[in-house]
C-alpha cells in the first residue's frame, strides 16, 4: 500500500456525482482515492439535477443548481494538489483565455460544506457550464456508480433513497417518452 505524504499540498473537493465513488475516481486519477475521503458532507442552498449530456456515458450527468431551500449531500475529499489537473480533465474543464470564460463541460466553483459537524471553506466543486433546458436521465451504469459512492461514503439513508428515486423517475419518464414517440 502506498504511504500518504502528509507534507503534500492538498485541496478540498466536494463530489456529488460519480466522483463520490472512490473506485471510479481512482480510474481517472490513477491512484487509490479512498484514503483522501474525509466523509459525507452537506452543501446548503443547492439542489441536484441532470442538466448535462455526457458524451462519454451517453446519458444525463449530475449538476448542482442554486436553490435556497435545498441541500445536496456528497463526499468531501482532501486531495493532493498534484491530482488537480487530472480532476479538471475528468470534469472537462476548459477556459477560453481570450474571452475569459469557461467553455467546457464543468467549471470549478468554490463553496462551503459541513462535514461531520465541521465547516469547511474554500472547497472546490464543479457545476455545468451550459445547462440543458430540462433534465436528462442517467443510464444504469451512471445510476449505479453514483449510488455506490453515496452508500460507500455513508451519505444519509434518506438522501440515498431520494437520489435513487430521482434517477429512477427520470429513467421512467424517458422510457415513457420513447414509447410515445415509437407509437
Amino acid at each position: 500500500m502506498k504511504k500518504l505524504n502528509s507534507q503534500e499540498e492538498k485541496f478540498y473537493y466536494f463530489a456529488y456525482g460519480s466522483c463520490m465513488c472512490p473506485t471510479d475516481l481512482k480510474r481517472t486519477l490513477g491512484e487509490n482515492t479512498y484514503p483522501y475521503v474525509i466523509g459525507p458532507a452537506k452543501l446548503k442552498g443547492y439542489k441536484i439535477g441532470f442538466y448535462r449530456y455526457s458524451a462519454l456515458r451517453k446519458c444525463g450527468a449530475l449538476d448542482i443548481v442554486k436553490d435556497p431551500n435545498s441541500t445536496v449531500e456528497g463526499v468531501l475529499y482532501n486531495l493532493p494538489l498534484r491530482l488537480s489537473d487530472r480532476l479538471d480533465q475528468r470534469e472537462s474543464v476548459k477556459f477560453d483565455f481570450i474571452k475569459q470564460i469557461h467553455c467546457g463541460g464543468y467549471r470549478p466553483e468554490i463553496i462551503e460544506v459541513d462535514s461531520q459537524g465541521k465547516l469547511y471553506s474554500g472547497v472546490r466543486t464543479y457545476v455545468v457550464v451550459d445547462k440543458l433546458p430540462q433534465e436528462l436521465a442517467p443510464n444504469d451504469w451512471y445510476l449505479n456508480v453514483v449510488l455506490r459512492g453515496a452508500i460507500t461514503c455513508k451519505l444519509s439513508e434518506e438522501y440515498c433513497w431520494k437520489l435513487f428515486e430521482h434517477m429512477h423517475n427520470l429513467q421512467h419518464q424517458q422510457r415513457q417518452q420513447q414509447i410515445l414517440m415509437a407509437a
